[in-house]
């Protein structure tokens, strides 16, 4: 899929799950406005009904205006021009809400006249919720000193919306069908990635057995000619590059086996005592003659009286080399490279610090992952699969070690690795 096509998937995706969120959105807001409308038309009903039993209760006229007012979208309050009962007005409230299946919680409170004050009555629980949890224990004051009651819903909204079961059950189907959109969304992402990183790898494996494949077919038809054997030192020459390109080559196949068998689990690590100061000289001595190309400056700081180690020698030896190489290939100028060991915490700690370009804060971050390489735009003066660090990363986690990166751009890099000491 072209990134084109990619962006205009997610365009549109986007604006249909949009379009279906407004309008799911705009709908449950009509139809709880239709609830809510009819709800306060049943309380009103019923609170009416109560008001015309208390009038003739206490035998007065009823007002000619609606004693009821809502004051708020849960609170009502009922002028009735008497003196109330906690009992009869329960009654009454309990026998009207039942008529009208209001079937939700509310508390009441009675205005005393006497005292000026809201009385509270009760809260009637109609659901297994707690009362405590929602109580309020005491009702506003309408305001006016004449003979009221006052009727208050805590869970009107729950019970509206708990009334709205397709609504419910469809606004649920759209946030599932929301979170499978960004799942798929998250694995196509996933899956472009690494048809990106399967392309750069394959593009880079070819630019690698390249120029060693080009080199032995040219060294190959140079001992074609019979002549060659007259002259024993350029056929010594020839035959040595050709060997020195196989064993380039054998290299890098052997390295992304190497990543293969351990991505499988598959390797096997043949453990011993190992002297990391020892292991770090003969490293550098291997390197000499790519140090010596380099013209690069190493520096030594070993510090650690306790330099031994449980590990793959080899393995070990190749997390040492590819640090070399990386802070070799990764210098502009003359490459300056500080090896320093020390102990701390039954740990031998060793830095490669060098004086490269260094590594940006969101390149730090994936430095580790595999095939990833730090984008050079279209210039490849570097050599590599992005297999390096990765493989780093996997020898020393197999020996209960850890590597971080400290590094800013312009000013070098710095890896360390610690090993638990033997």
């Amino acid at each position: 899929m072209s990134r084109k096509t990619l962006r205009i998937f997610i365009f549109l995706a986007a604006l249909s799950i949009g379009g279906i969120t407004v309008t799911q959105v705009y709908w449950f807001r009509r139809a709880f406005d239709i609830r809510e409308s009819q709800f306060t038309r049943d309380v009103n009903s019923a609170l009416l009904n109560v008001a015309n039993r208390i009038f003739e209760i206490n035998k007065t006229p009823s007002p000619a205006n609606n004693p009821i007012q809502q004051l708020s979208t849960n609170y009502f309050v009922v002028m009735v021009n008497g003196p109330i009962e906690v009992a009869t007005l329960e009654f009454l409230l309990l026998q009207e809400f039942e008529k009208r299946g209001l079937q939700t919680d509310f508390e009441y409170g009675i205005y005393d006249c006497t005292n000026q004050c809201m009385v509270y009555g009760n809260y009637i629980s109609l659901t297994t919720k707690s009362p405590e949890d929602l109580a309020v224990k005491e009702l506003p004051e309408w305001g006016k000193d004449n003979y009221y009651f006052g009727v208050q819903f805590p869970r009107y909204e729950a019970n509206i919306i708990s009334q709205m079961g397709i609504w419910g059950f469809s606004t649920a189907v759209m946030l599932l069908v929301i979170l499978f959109f960004l799942y798929a969304l998250f694995v196509i992402l996933k899956q472009k990635r690494l048809s990106e990183i399967q392309k750069d790898f394959i593009n880079t494996l070819t630019h690698e057995f390249k120029t060693p494949i080009s080199t032995i077919a040219i060294s190959s038809e140079v001992l074609k000619d019979p002549r060659i054997v007259q002259n024993p030192e350029r056929l010594l020459n020839y035959a040595t590059i050709i060997e020195n390109e196989n064993n380039r080559l054998k290299q890098q196949v052997e390295r992304v086996l190497q990543i293969a068998e351990l991505d499988k689990d598959e390797i096997h690590l043949k453990k011993e005592r190992v002297d990391v100061h020892e292991l770090l000289h003969e490293v550098i001595r291997n390197s000499s003659v790519q140090i010596a190309e380099h013209k690069a400056q190493i520096k030594f700081d070993l510090l650690s009286t306790q330099s031994h180690i449980i590990g793959d020698r080899l393995h070990v030896a190749n997390v040492f080399f590819n640090l070399l190489d990386n802070a070799l290939k990764y210098t502009q100028s003359i490459p300056e490279l500080i090896i320093r060991t020390y102990n701390r915490n039954s740990k031998i700690f060793i830095e490669f610090e060098d004086r490269g370009k260094g590594i940006s804060p969101e390149n730090q971050k994936k430095i580790f992952d595999r095939f990833y390489r730090i984008p050079t735009g279209d210039v490849h003066n570097v050599k590599g699969f992005g297999l390096g660090l990765y493989y780093i990363k996997l020898i020393v986690k197999s020996h209960q070690g850890i590597i971080s990166l400290q590094s800013e751009p312009g000013k070098g890099s710095t890896f360390i690795i610690e090993f638990p000491i033997a």
